[in-house]
């Protein structure tokens, strides 16, 4: 109903598409971000490769693949409309050995299915043409795929709604939620607010909210840092445009990648390897808390049982430059240890259900007055604009 006040826990992208979609589509809504830090983006948000993503990797059906194609779009348009960074510099999916060549086929089928427009199936001479430095034998080309600026989307998105009439509150980090006659009242120590409905885009902390709202204990966050090497300045010219692997079906993880960024850098990464804290950003934060639950969910022991080999391998690349550029060889042969220096690093909220399984897909819970958004991996940034809807969607549903 109109002369409603929407609350927002989180100003990360989503959670800022959000309340900016509520406040625009619903004349009178009063919409209210509550945000710990001081200011938008911090987290996942502001750590983000700034990759467009076209849909190539999102099973067809799923609701990954249907709001990336939508998503894409509105933020094409977006960008054009508000003059923010946005440049089709094209990826190719690499395949360097030739077991890759079959889930390469299947990735192409897949794509074909989201329509993703233009891709094309490119042979190891057309590579070169591409991507001169680059090698491989095969490859897929996205030449409408993009790289933008998130973090000042995400600021664009906050003022869209504040001059819609909304706040962002910022300095609110939320640690008590309490059902009171018709809405909900969010805590931050001794302070409460009051809305009459509640949506939960907490990333990182967003099974913890959820908890407070009444929420299943499942799926559980595990924090997942992905460390990022640079190349040096004078070697940026060697890559045109983003430069994937073929990435392994067990994982939600893309594999290390060149990246070419709005600022004329280029990055190599990431890489995954578990976190010793939800927001631990260097490999000496470390939180017992954190680490607590992670020992105490079954889900972790369960997950680790059945991918320790590759964590190892993770890990080993995180602690020496030399295995971190090891594979980044194969696709950028020309590139190796002494072209990189060490560059940031970002914490991905991967869902985990009880069973082990490393959820892949946007997961969202309503419990009354409250919408949780358990899990909005990647492409959450790319498709923000779309899961915005879909969100609304849900907390303006059936009661």
């Amino acid at each position: 109903m109109a002369d409603e006040t929407i609350g927002i826990v989180g100003a990360g992208i989503v959670g800022l598409a959000t309340g900016r979609h509520i406040a625009l589509s619903r004349p009178g809504t009063r919409v209210v971000v509550l945000e710990k830090e001081s200011g938008v983006a911090v987290h996942q948000t502001g750590h983000n490769s700034g990759v467009v993503h076209a849909g190539i990797y999102y099973a067809p059906g799923s609701l990954k693949a249907a709001l990336t194609v939508r998503g894409v779009a509105l933020l094409r348009e977006y960008c054009q409309d508000r003059a923010l960074p946005y440049k089709e510099i094209g990826k190719l999916v690499v395949a360097v050995r030739p077991d890759e060549l079959g889930r390469m086929a299947d990735l192409y089928a897949r794509a074909r299915n989201n329509h993703v427009p233009e891709l094309r199936e490119v042979s190891r001479e057309e590579i070169r043409e591409i991507e001169p430095h680059a090698g491989g034998l095969a490859a897929l080309h996205s030449p409408r795929t993009a790289i933008t600026d998130y973090r000042a989307i995400a600021g664009e998105f906050a003022r869209d709604i504040e001059s819609a009439g909304g706040q962002v509150r910022f300095g609110f980090p939320v640690t008590s939620l309490t059902g009171v006659p018709g809405g909900v009242e969010a805590g931050s120590g001794a302070e409460r607010i009051r809305v009459d409905r509640l949506v939960l885009c907490a990333g990182l902390q967003s099974d913890s909210l959820a908890r407070l709202a009444g929420d299943t204990g499942a799926p559980r966050i595990v924090p997942f840092r992905g460390e990022y090497m640079l190349l040096r300045p004078e070697r940026a010219h060697l890559v045109r445009g983003l430069v994937y692997p073929v990435p392994d079906p067990r994982y939600p993880f893309l594999g290390v990648h060149f990246t070419p960024r709005v600022d004329g850098s280029v990055e190599v990464g990431p890489n995954a390897v578990l976190a010793t804290a939800r927001e631990g950003y260097r490999r000496s934060t470390i939180s017992p808390r954190d680490l607590a639950g992670l020992a105490g969910y079954p889900g972790t022991w369960r997950m680790a049982a059945r991918h320790w080999r590759t964590g190892v391998r993770e890990y080993r690349g995180s602690l020496s430059r030399t295995a971190f550029m090891r594979d980044a060889g194969h696709y950028m042969p020309g590139v190796g240890a002494r072209d990189v220096v060490r560059g940031g690093a970002g914490v991905r909220a991967q869902a985990l259900d009880p069973d082990g399984t490393l959820v892949d897909d946007f997961r969202i819970h309503r419990v009354g007055r409250v919408t949780a958004v358990r899990n909005a991996p990647s492409p959450a940034a790319t498709a923000s604009l779309a899961i915005a809807e879909h969100i609304a969607g849900v907390v303006f549903g059936e009661d």
